[in-house]
């Protein structure tokens, strides 16, 4: 199979040949059809509660759907993306858990596809504002012997916990995830300059979805947002689909972690992708709106994400100024680097003998998102939704 296009990176026109789930050989090519079709590393989203009406975190789930959703994904540009479990009772969690495990294991590419699972909260505030569409009835302090469960649950796949820094046990609990691998974030919380510097001296490394999950009215200066941009320790992941975060607050979080610790993550909500209408999220009512945003029901407040990473790299680079490029980063680069796992240096572009995990893309950024053209993955490839008759932008 050849693919022509031109190394979004390196802003050179290339003909690759992919081969065994691995790109064969790069060789420079015509500019002439190849310069208004990019190439880059496919997207790795690290917060993905579901798509298209499958919930991780849901009664329902099956050991199939996780092969859907990650087959979902694909077609918007993400290859690869941890499935997030949100607050819910300790046998519900297990029991998902379990099910993306026995889904891994069953199915060998997913190993790459899903190289880990999130789980976001139990261990969270249960104030309103910061618990967000987390169900109250569920939110509880730290467990050792219940992360224990996690971990034996997800026979190793538990790779970041969102917890609060303010919750009783939650430095012991921090302490003993890192020990054992395990990265931790600091989300849905109301904590103070004291608790968040606590949480970065026990190894928490990470604000999820920075801004969000929080109280409407908050002290000007003294506040969890302002420690958190100024805790350097802290990595920040941000929802760019122009509903969770204004435009002005992209351009000052971009400025204050940088490109060294900032990642975009779509927070994707179960019932993305459906059409505008009212569904049941768990013991929640949400609203998917005409624009695509999806709200807790007669309410102001977001209730996860109706976007993915395709239109929020768009987003990012209009609101702040970055180019192309290097918000294409933040959704590849930044989260291999998050997790560790990045062995090439910052810029480096695709080049024989990578796994095959590719996105060609066009942009017009004037309007809308990235245009995903065609995904290659190391298992298989896909026609991207700007090629499906009718397909949508988000």
């Amino acid at each position: 199979m050849t693919v022509q296009g031109t190394l979004l990176h390196q802003r050179r026109a290339v003909e690759m040949t992919l081969d065994k789930g691995r790109v064969k050989s790069v060789e420079a090519a015509a500019g002439n059809g190849t310069r208004h079709h990019y190439i880059a590393k496919g997207f790795l989203d690290l917060q993905v509660n579901g798509f298209q009406g499958i919930d991780y975190s849901g009664a329902e789930l099956e050991v199939g759907d996780v092969r859907r959703v990650v087959d979902a994904l694909a077609a918007y540009g993400t290859t690869r993306h941890f499935p997030t479990i949100i607050t819910s009772s300790q046998e519900r969690i297990e029991r998902n858990l379990a099910i993306i495990a026995q889904a891994v294991a069953s199915d060998r590419a997913l190993a790459y596809r899903v190289p880990g699972v999130h789980v976001e909260g139990p261990y969270i505030s249960a104030e309103d504002g910061p618990r967000g569409a987390h169900d109250r009835r569920y939110v509880r302090s730290p467990s050792l012997n219940e992360i224990e469960g996690w971990m034996r649950a997800s026979n190793g796949m538990l790779a970041l916990v969102t917890l609060a820094p303010e919750v009783p046990g939650a430095a012991e609990a921090i302490g003993f995830l890192t020990a054992n691998g395990v990265r931790v974030a600091l989300g849905h919380h109301a904590g103070s300059s004291a608790e968040i510097t606590a949480a970065a001296d026990a190894g928490a490394s990470l604000s999820t979805h920075l801004g969000n999950g929080s109280h409407a009215v908050l002290p000007r200066l003294d506040n969890y947002i302002w420690h958190q941009l100024g805790e350097n320790r802290l990595w920040a992941s941000i929802i760019a689909d122009g509903f969770h975060l204004p435009d002005s607050v992209l351009r000052v979080f971009s400025r204050a972690k940088g490109a060294e610790r900032l990642l975009l993550v779509s927070d994707v909500a179960p019932i993305a992708g459906r059409p505008a209408g009212r569904y049941r999220w768990g013991e929640i009512e949400i609203e998917v709106h005409e624009d695509g945003h999806v709200g807790l029901a007669d309410t102001p407040y977001l209730a996860g994400a109706g976007h993915l990473l395709n239109h929020a790299i768009a987003v990012f680079a209009r609101a702040t100024g970055w180019s192309l490029s290097d918000s294409v980063r933040l959704a590849t680069e930044s989260p291999e680097r998050y997790l560790g796992v990045r062995e090439k240096p910052a810029g480096a572009d695709v080049a024989a003998g990578d796994p095959c995990d590719l996105v060609r893309f066009s942009w017009n950024p004037a309007i809308g998102p990235l245009q995903i053209q065609e995904v290659y993955a190391p298992d298989r490839s896909y026609v991207g939704e700007a090629q499906h008759a009718g397909g949508g932008a988000r």
